[in-house]
């Protein structure tokens, strides 16, 4: 999930942990540990790119972390902190190191939480940056940091965040089947067959959810809202895996391949070769669109290649938000 997110899932955590004891502190030192686990982006200032790509949520995601961490840390703030017991603040440590990756896995990413088991989980129900499941936390956070360390309404307002965020957590999943028998249906309707289906939110919300559908010669995408109407379009996207030629055979490309768990496109513009990561789908809620969220510029050999991921626009996003706003209502 975003930062904002952690942040506060930490600090909420934090303060259930260990609130009563030491106030404001626990949600201090929770949201400090929310932060922790993602500090393995600071790969990609010394990694390749499809290196960095592996170890993010990698490690720093793992109950391996959250225990060996935990214990450190809990320690470590132990020996100035003594309103609570080192074991009572390496619990603290721990339940918010690993209630961080246990978010992730419901997004498309996912997480090696059995690191270094090679097993990425992905639920894909909930979108990384999704307000219906922030704002709850955040409101309820500030007002418990508002009551005393001892006040019992202060322990009630925070768990509150945490019931209510967690139910809507538990309600995507409920939408997330819903809508998979919707794409299900609509293929058996257009007599299309596919070796393979995934569903997960569009941005910010859970009401409009696309599909990834594989079949043998192209990826098909489509979008439903519970607002639809009519029946779901699905726009065509080649492999095209052979314009790889001899790069299929470069251990880059096959780690790429991997991460993607199949899930990705060729394509060749202006003389270059792109790289179509298809889990994060497009910049846009047209099922033919085909500019992709993730997107990597492939150059030289199969001896010496250099991939390279391609940066976003600012305008992509104000584009996709205001198509999105309207998608969401239904077709």
């Amino acid at each position: 999930m975003d930062s904002l997110t952690q942040i506060v899932l930490g600090a909420a955590v934090g303060e259930a942990a260990l609130g009563k004891k030491v106030g404001n502190k626990a949600m201090l030192y929770g949201a400090i540990a929310g932060t922790i686990p993602d500090l393995d982006v600071i790969s990609q200032w010394f990694a390749d790119t499809v290196t960095a790509l592996e170890w993010h949520r990698g490690f720093t995601h793992s109950f391996l972390f959250s225990i060996v961490f935990g214990l450190f840390f809990g320690w470590l703030v132990s020996r100035w902190e003594k309103r609570a017991s080192w074991k009572q603040w390496s619990w603290l440590w721990f339940l918010c190191f690993i209630t961080h990756p246990l978010l992730d896995a419901h997004t498309t990413w996912g997480t090696q939480l059995f690191w270094p088991v090679d097993l990425r989980l992905a639920y894909k129900n909930i979108f990384v940056i999704d307000p219906f499941y922030t704002l709850p936390f955040l409101v309820f956070l500030i007002l418990a940091l508002l009551r005393k360390r001892d006040d019992p309404k202060r322990r009630r307002l925070n768990n509150l965040g945490l019931y209510i965020s967690s139910g809507y957590l538990l309600l995507t999943l409920l939408l997330k089947g819903i809508t998979f028998l919707k794409f299900e249906n609509a293929l058996a309707a257009q007599h299309i067959s596919y070796i393979e289906i995934e569903t997960k939110p569009a941005p910010l919300q859970s009401i409009l959810w696309t599909a990834n559908v594989e079949t043998e010669d192209a990826f098909l995408i489509g979008y439903h809202s519970l607002f639809d109407s009519q029946a779901i379009n699905f726009g065509t996207h080649p492999k095209n895996h052979q314009l790889l030629g001899d790069l299929a055979e470069n251990e880059k490309i096959k780690r790429l391949i991997k991460l993607t768990n199949g899930f990705y496109t060729i394509t060749k513009t202006g003389g270059k070769l792109y790289f179509n990561d298809l889990r994060f789908g497009t910049l846009s809620v047209d099922p033919n669109n085909k500019e992709y969220v993730f997107s990597f510029l492939l150059e030289g050999t199969l001896e010496n290649l250099t991939i390279t991921e391609n940066r976003k626009r600012p305008e992509d996003a104000k584009t996709l938000l205001h198509d999105l706003l309207g998608r969401i209502l239904g077709n």
